[in-house]
């Protein structure tokens, strides 16, 4: 048996509500940007056990990771233990009958297994992509599903953000197993796998890829129909209205294929990089944007990695947006397709972060580029071939499921040096899979490769900014710290890069750092701005939320008068 986690049992207002009410967590249709009718969720109470043989002598609630309190379990677990993991459920006949029945895994840390009434599925490595498997053939009335999972948090080979054995400071506590919702559907013989767009100010380019290749396509959009061989269409709204954090606005349409139908949206907007009047600048729509936003780690207090509530992302989403905030730095995570779909409905613009994996030293990538040294080329950065390989594929995959988000604008392949290596080449593969949105090569610094903007890391001395080739993104600043007593992880130890010791201080001097430092970089060239963080993390006490997200330690007011004057 594991040890217990030894830090403050901090529950979120929506973990408060699971654990007083119970029920089914994670039950909404996952999937908005591609649904069908045919739904059925395997969330809630599975048989759980971990160590060196299978044995099942645990209940876990699923899809919470077992360190977290949410799943029931809360125990560190080894790196050499496998999670075993088990659910029996019954399908009825009118669910699948003459149909095909997929089932979804939306995310299990690292190594998977999956096993159906005794029979092997397959296996699946990495801990951030969904993944599926084609059950027809296994599907009985009474069935057992068996999801084996090992987490070795090989950091040499696979992504694993920050996530750390040895956790404290800037590095969390690491979580194995299932941690997104493991769900079926029913789909005809011949059926849609999926859609891609691509987004303008006048149309979407919108493409489906079926099953196979036989049979028409067709589209229907304000009230028309439109059929096509290929599966491409571009789509144009009789009145268009072009998407924005201030007017989110998104349109539905339908596909159908064969017997299959299926819903999705798009919207009309641009990003591009802009000489206006002699300064770099980033144009949304094509006008200048500034993209005020917030580090944004997507740690909860109860779940780790995943929230009680896929209501607990629109309520960062909005508590961010009432501060003024208009852009979220999605840090070296990737989410559930919901949160993305939150932000495209609510109008937050997406800066969304690669996984790191390779080495970190604290040297090299910490210490040395805080006190100026970063300027380092990619050729003594790389780490092994097999972790290149590894990086390239999990990153291509996850900018190809995004890309498709009208909210993600811009990605960020490398942070502070962390598993970097040819910067160059990155670029150009990730351009490849995206080539409409902004992409920063190298956040932070050991810049050198090609990218589409200049994005230092400020912190323990004075933004200074100089106009520059490209637009400059200020891409981590701030880190103020203040810990709420009663509301943080760790009451032993604080981690931040200036301590205050009230609210009222920490919000005073935010308001300095955006008025005499922030506000005034715009006119020579500052194009946005992110700061850390959004909420408390563990040790980390510099967020304007608590871990907990029950104390927001700044005004409303006050945030809004920097939005406003940044924004104006």
């Amino acid at each position: 048996m594991g040890k217990k986690q030894k830090f403050a049992s901090l529950y979120t207002p929506e973990g408060e509500k699971l654990k007083e009410k119970g029920g089914m967590p994670h039950s909404e249709y996952p999937r908005p940007r591609m649904a069908r009718d045919s739904y059925l969720c395997l969330n809630g109470e599975w048989d759980f056990g971990y160590g060196k043989s299978e044995i099942y002598d645990r209940k876990i609630l699923v899809p919470f990771p077992p360190q977290s309190l949410l799943s029931g379990i809360n125990e560190h677990i080894s790196q050499s233990d496998t999670l075993f993991y088990s659910k029996k459920f019954t399908l009825d006949s009118d669910f699948y009958k003459g149909k095909k029945v997929i089932l979804h895994i939306g995310a299990a840390d690292q190594r998977a297994e999956v096993y159906l009434n005794g029979k092997s599925l397959g296996e699946h490595m990495g801990g951030y992509s969904s993944f599926s498997f084609d059950i027809t053939d296994r599907i009985l009335p009474e069935n057992e599903l068996k999801i084996w999972v090992k987490d070795e948090l090989d950091s040499k080979i696979l992504p694993y953000g920050k996530q750390c054995e040895k956790r404290g400071g800037m590095w969390y506590t690491p979580i194995s197993g299932i941690w997104q919702t493991v769900w079926l559907e029913a789909v005809p013989e011949h059926y849609i796998v999926d859609i891609s767009a691509e987004y303008f100010i006048d149309r979407a380019e919108i493409e489906v890829k079926t099953s196979d290749f036989g049979g028409d396509v067709t589209f229907i959009f304000e009230g028309k129909e439109i059929t096509v061989k290929d599966g491409k269409v571009s789509l144009k709204p009789d009145a268009p209205e072009l998407w924005s954090p201030d007017n989110p606005r998104l349109y539905d349409f339908e596909v159908v294929y064969g017997e299959d139908k299926v819903s999705s949206y798009f919207a009309l907007r641009s990003i591009e990089a802009k000489n206006i009047d002699g300064t770099e600048r980033l144009c949304l729509n094509g006008k200048p944007y500034f993209f005020h936003g917030l580090l944004d780690q997507g740690y909860f207090s109860d779940g780790i990695f995943t929230p009680a509530s896929p209501e607990c992302f629109k309520n960062d989403i909005i508590l961010a947006k009432s501060m003024g905030f208009n852009t979220l730095r999605k840090h070296i995570k990737a989410e559930p397709e919901l949160f993305y779909y939150y932000c495209d409905k609510l109008g937050m613009i997406v800066m969304q972060d690669l996984i790191n994996n390779g080495s970190y030293s604290f040297i090299r990538d910490t210490a040395l580029p805080t006190i100026g040294l970063k300027w380092l080329p990619d050729r003594f950065l790389h780490p092994k071939r097999e972790a290149r390989n590894s990086f390239i594929k999990e990153g291509t995959e996850l900018v190809d499921r995004l890309k498709n988000h009208p909210s993600v604008l811009y990605f960020t392949i490398f942070n502070e040096g962390w598993g970097q290596f040819d910067g160059n080449r990155l670029y150009k593969i990730i351009r490849t899979h995206a080539p409409h949105h902004i992409i920063d090569t190298a956040s932070g610094w050991f810049r050198g490769g090609e990218s589409d903007v200049i994005s230092p890391h400020v912190y323990f001395k004075k933004v200074k900014i100089k106009k520059g080739k490209k637009p400059i993104i200020l891409s981590e600043f701030g880190g103020y710290s203040h810990s709420v007593i009663g509301h943080s992880f760790n009451a032993e130890k604080v981690y931040g890069y200036k301590l205050f010791d009230s609210a009222k201080e920490l919000e005073d001097a935010i308001v300095s750092l955006y008025e005499n430092e922030i506000i005034p970089a715009v006119e020579k060239g500052l194009c946005g701005s992110i700061l850390t963080q959004l909420t408390d993390v563990e040790d980390e006490t510099n967020g304007l939320i608590t871990y907990d997200r029950k104390i927001t330690k700044v005004t409303s007011e006050k945030m809004e008068k920097i939005a406003k004057n940044l924004l104006t």
